[in-house]
C-alpha cells in the first residue's frame, strides 16, 4: 500500500516531509496525489498550494503541455 493510500484511508495528514508528493496543504492530507483527486482546480488555487502566482502556474502549464505535445509527436 502506497503512503498516499494510507493517508487517504486514515484521513490523517501525511507526516513524511521527505516524500516527493508532500505539500504543505492540510485540505488534501499534505499529498499532491490526493489533491489531484479532488478534481479540477483553478490556477489561483494551485498557486496558493505551491506558494506561487497564478501567472507562474500558467507558465508552467504551457511549458509542460509543450513538452508533452513534442514527446507525443516524436513517438508517432
Amino acid at each position: 500500500m502506497k503512503c498516499f493510500e494510507i493517508c487517504e484511508k486514515r484521513s490523517k495528514p501525511c507526516k513524511k516531509l521527505n516524500c516527493r508528493y508532500w505539500i504543505n496543504y492540510n485540505n488534501s492530507n499534505n499529498c499532491t496525489i490526493l489533491a489531484a483527486r479532488e478534481g479540477p482546480m483553478t490556477l489561483q488555487k494551485i498557486g496558493e498550494i505551491f506558494d506561487v502566482t497564478r501567472m507562474r502556474v500558467c507558465q508552467l502549464e504551457k511549458k509542460i503541455l509543450k513538452k508533452i505535445s513534442f514527446q507525443l509527436d516524436k513517438d508517432l
